[in-house]
């Protein structure tokens, strides 16, 4: 069953609430071209399908090198779709305070450095799914990422556009480690940002040249 979220503002998304059994995808409440805002997490995890070898090695060259960037910068980073997508994993901790929901001044700075992808809309589709441990009932940890995610959101939408934003919550659902320790639980509360190519980049690497910094020099 979905549950409702609060509309601050006609940007504001309705969140995709996983069960035990089955992740939702999030509905739409606004128009989108390829209607990520309609589509699962999965669906959003392959799409854009870039099919060119030669753009799909720029857009790989490219992730790879932010990747490092991120990594060097202290994140937790992975790649996946043959080093397309990036994963950054921050832990709910350097977020949040305990059971809150409002952003710290800490979880501030750990958000700055993707500040530039919502600034550059179209770039890259962000993917933002927070997760939590198994503390407390499913439906509290459901409304718990529910309202941290709709938080980290809201947040990209005062510095930015999030456009090409969609946020996920999980609750407990996709633990990466069983919930048996204190540490155990610390690593599943977490919010995973994905950064997936989008008609920018794409076009960028059919022409050659990846250079998101090019975007921002462009609109100033």
């Amino acid at each position: 069953m979905y549950n409702m979220l609060r509309r601050p503002t006609i940007h504001k998304l309705m969140l995709a609430i996983a069960t035990l059994a089955v992740a939702l995808g999030p509905l739409s409440m606004m128009a989108h071209e390829e209607d990520i805002y309609d589509m699962s997490l999965d669906e959003n995890l392959l799409s854009p399908e870039i099919k060119n070898d030669r753009q799909a090695d720029k857009i790989q060259d490219f992730q790879y090198d932010m990747a490092v960037a991120f990594k060097q910068s202290n994140y937790e980073v992975e790649v996946m779709r043959d080093g397309e997508v990036i994963v950054i994993t921050i832990p709910a901790s350097l977020l949040f305070e305990p059971n809150d929901t409002v952003i710290t001044p800490l979880g501030e700075t750990q958000l700055k450095p993707f500040v530039r992808m919502v600034k550059n809309p179209g770039f890259y589709k962000m993917l933002l799914v927070m997760h939590s441990d198994n503390t407390g009932s499913e439906t509290y940890t459901l409304n718990l990422t529910r309202q941290r995610v709709n938080a980290v959101f809201d947040w990209f939408d005062e510095n930015g556009s999030v456009d090409y934003v969609v946020p996920y919550a999980l609750g407990e659902t996709d633990p990466i480690v069983d919930n048996n320790s204190l540490e155990n639980r610390k690593r599943n509360r977490r919010l995973e940002i994905y950064l997936v190519p989008e008609k920018t980049m794409i076009q960028q690497a059919k022409k050659g040249r990846i250079n998101m910094n090019h975007i921002a020099k462009e609109k100033n």
